[in-house]
């Protein structure tokens, strides 16, 4: 079948037994909860994003940093969700992140400096350094999912920060659908495409399925 991204951008078509953590360029649309607008409004045709959609933003683009073998293409964020191109680099898979920008999803904790800066690595709890902590911990391949769970997880808790501090506008009980779309990008051909549509997202917000107006006038429930 044809990728149409009027059609494919909300559903997933998770391929049975494909290796999510092997090398690939990757289309990913991730939608906030109820699709609420929180993160900015489309004013002719442009995206302007509010504090808590440059907080976002800049997460999606310092993902690299902290994954060596992620690289990030074209993306855009939208009032209530976000799409983006991730490319997962077959050399690096399976290394650590670089420090810790993300929330620990054993635990649910936040990683990192009481700050709340992104990817900041910390040293250890004793304050002692250049001590054997025991046998070290086996890397587990980080896949597709893993990445974009993390960012979701590390997202959220800034925007919990921003609530609390600043009085955003509150999510329903979690800032992100639980499930995200994928598209596994094939050849060079289908990327153009692909990029193309994220680009001209703002200027089609007004027909884009996930304008809560056109959800009203369809009479869907949000």
């Amino acid at each position: 079948m044809k990728y149409n991204p009027d059609k494919h951008h909300r559903r997933s078509i998770r391929l049975k037994g494909y290796d999510y953590s092997s090398k690939g360029m990757y289309y990913i649309t991730l939608c906030v909860n109820k699709r609420l607008c929180l993160f900015g409004d489309i004013e002719d045709g442009e995206m302007k994003l509010n504090d808590a959609g440059k907080i976002v933003d800049r997460i999606w683009q310092e993902i690299p940093k902290y994954y060596p073998f992620v690289e990030i293409d074209e993306h855009t964020l939208m009032p209530n969700h976000l799409h983006g191109i991730i490319i997962l680099n077959n050399e690096n898979v399976g290394a650590p992140p670089c420090g810790r920008p993300l929330m620990n999803p054993d635990n649910g904790q936040a990683q990192g400096p009481a700050n709340g800066k992104y990817g900041q690595a910390q040293g250890p709890a004793n304050g002692k350094y250049g001590q054997a902590q025991g046998p070290a911990p086996t890397v587990k391949r980080l896949s597709l999912g893993d990445v974009v769970g993390r960012f979701e997880s590390f997202t959220m808790y800034q925007y919990i920060l921003g609530i609390k501090n600043h009085q955003w506008k509150p999510f329903h009980k979690k800032l992100w659908q639980r499930n995200y779309y994928e598209h596994i990008i094939r050849n060079e051909n289908e990327l153009n495409k692909i990029r193309k549509y994220i680009i001209d997202n703002p200027l089609n917000w007004e027909a884009d399925e996930e304008n809560p107006k056109n959800w009203i006038c369809r009479g869907e429930a949000l």
